[in-house]
């Protein structure tokens, strides 16, 4: 107990991401689509977070801003003593080389290359890889290193796409609805190896799912509906990934 409560205490002051009246409008002709309204969130060094909501809630929208891809209309986002809401071009495509691994829900994964290919394209450009080999071993193909993304499952191919993600060290690793493409079972498969990542590596990760179930595995799960943040819930005991259903 007064080791968990020292890691609440640590986590209260290790924001590494610190988000403030961030709003998102996308603008088609003369009609405005509202994204984000004022969302206000902190994400602690080395949690893991779920962010809960329907499509369409602006979920998508907020990890993008998170990891550097999408701008905010209004607001500002900082990442330690980074402020991304002013940074330009290069140095937020440095921001995200450097700092941040990203896992979508289709693989990304170029066809002609192997996996070990796939996954040494990160490796030659980034500052302290893992080398290629030993990341998809971290996440089980160790076995399945020169073969093709065509010869490989869904399953298979998210996990080199986890390992390519993961094999520059990054400080933080966001996942759009990495199961979203996969069945029951290898979704399960997926989430234990994110987990692992988290847990082994300390890595701050943020899941989007539409998916209530996979909530349960969260250090907090924030619900996200109409744009705005409408709950953040702590789970007091997390479950592991092979105890979720849905």
């Amino acid at each position: 107990m007064a080791t968990e409560m020292m890691n609440d205490k640590l986590r209260e002051t290790e924001a590494v991401f610190r988000i403030r009246g961030v709003s998102k409008v996308y603008r088609m002709g003369e009609v405005e689509v509202h994204a984000l309204r004022s969302v206000d969130l902190d994400l602690f060094r080395g949690e893991l977070a779920v962010l809960l909501g329907a499509s369409g809630s602006g979920k998508s929208t907020l990890l993008n801003i998170i990891g550097g891809l999408d701008t905010p209309s209004e607001g500002t986002v900082e990442y330690l003593d980074h402020i991304l809401t002013i940074a330009d071009d290069a140095e937020l495509t440095r921001f995200r080389r450097e700092h941040v691994g990203f896992v979508f829900q289709f693989y990304n994964l170029i066809p002609s290359l192997t996996a070990l290919e796939n996954v040494q394209l990160i490796t030659e450009i980034a500052q302290n890889p893992i080398p290629a080999r030993e990341a998809l071993e971290m996440v089980g193909l160790g076995e399945r290193l020169n073969h093709f993304p065509a010869q490989l499952s869904g399953g298979e191919q998210q996990r080199v796409a986890i390992a390519r993600a993961i094999a520059k060290q990054p400080d933080v690793l966001l996942c759009d609805e990495p199961t979203g493409a996969l069945d029951y079972k290898t979704g399960k498969i997926v989430l234990e190896v994110i987990e692992r990542v988290n847990r082994d590596l300390g890595t701050t990760t943020a899941i989007i799912t539409h998916n209530a179930a996979i909530a349960a595995m969260a250090d907090r799960v924030i619900h996200i509906g109409s744009g705005r943040i409408t709950a953040i819930d702590r789970n007091e005991t997390k479950a592991r990934p092979d105890e979720l259903v849905w």
